[in-house]
């Protein structure tokens, strides 16, 4: 695993007007920095900086030989503050209402100022990583060459908030918060579909439960044990707050300005950031001209599909990253 670094004593004034002083946590994966073409990855809600290696998290994606290869790029990727990676309790984030998107993105954009990174070739993101690419962009139109945003979208979408709202409920009255917001979270980022092919109404006899209820209650588990209350009430509050418009103008008047080639990933199942809202935004940058295209991973595992359907999402992402693989080879 590449080495936990910091940017410490980040001062940052809060959307909501609150002063605060952050630590940003990092790592570095293939080329050394500056050496080679610059790909951030922002990771999802339960995710890390840790996105390649043995315990990497999209290690199928990223790695030696792989579509993102770090042979050929500078992979750097953020630890959204308060998400708990670095396991120092006083980096937690009580006071997670003054925090949006918004924020999460400015601080990035100091830690890369930090890092003397004046330029990305790319920012991608799963679910709300990919919604702080789109705050990202949004701020530093100049600064990303290629914007794939993942199972995400520029905004919150009220299906999505009303989600979120009820998460929150779930984490400050639970009796065992995490576990239950993480049992409720999980029929969101899966379908119908998806537990019919996986489970069929098996049982487990020796419980009398269900094996859909078995798997549940292990993903309840496995994030109670690695997980902080704090990071997951933090981290829940940055999906639901995703709005590159919020105290700006339109849609089309803020996006206009980015100068990102933008590249639209999106599931056909997804029920989390919905297809149909990704068409939307991709048909609405069509009609000023901006450079987008989209691409569709067609899975019934819904938004999960973008940790599970390695090989769509790589062959949607072949063309933008075997371009420096190829200018190397030369």
């Amino acid at each position: 695993m590449s080495d936990l670094k910091f940017i410490n004593n980040i001062r940052h004034v809060t959307e909501t007007g609150k002063a605060v002083n952050i630590s940003l946590s990092y790592q570095i994966f293939g080329q050394e920095l500056h050496a080679a073409p610059i790909v951030l990855v922002n990771h999802a809600l339960t995710g890390n900086s840790n996105i390649c290696g043995i315990n990497g998290w999209w290690k199928d994606l990223i790695g030696k030989g792989k579509c993102l290869n770090t042979d050929v790029y500078t992979i750097l990727a953020f630890n959204i503050p308060g998400n708990g990676y670095d396991e120092n309790p006083e980096n937690l984030i009580d006071n997670y209402k003054d925090f949006t998107a918004r924020d999460i993105a400015k601080i990035f954009a100091i830690g890369l100022n930090e890092l003397s990174i004046n330029s990305l070739y790319a920012v991608l993101g799963g679910s709300v990583g990919g919604g702080i690419a789109w705050e990202l962009a949004a701020l530093k139109p100049k600064l990303i060459e290629y914007l794939i945003p993942i199972a995400a979208d520029w905004k919150s979408t009220d299906w999505l908030i009303a989600n979120c709202h009820i998460q929150e409920s779930i984490l400050n009255n639970s009796t065992q918060p995490l576990a239950d917001a993480r049992m409720h979270a999980m029929t969101l980022y899966r379908t119908p579909e998806s537990f019919t092919q996986k489970f069929n109404r098996t049982e487990k006899k020796e419980n009398q439960l269900f094996n859909v209820e078995s798997w549940l209650n292990y993903h309840g588990d496995i994030l109670n044990k690695r997980f902080e209350l704090a990071a997951y009430k933090m981290m829940n509050q940055i999906l639901r707050t995703i709005d590159i418009t919020q105290g700006k103008s339109n849609f089309l008047k803020v996006a206009s300005k980015i100068e990102s080639n933008i590249k639209i990933i999106t599931i056909n199942s997804d029920l989390f950031f919905k297809s149909e809202e990704n068409w939307k935004t991709y048909e609405e940058l069509k009609s000023i001209n901006k450079n987008v295209s989209i691409g569709t991973i067609n899975s019934i595992h819904g938004h999960d599909a973008f940790l599970i359907e390695f090989d769509q999402l790589s062959n949607l992402l072949f063309t933008i990253f075997k371009q420096n693989v190829s200018s190397k080879a030369s």
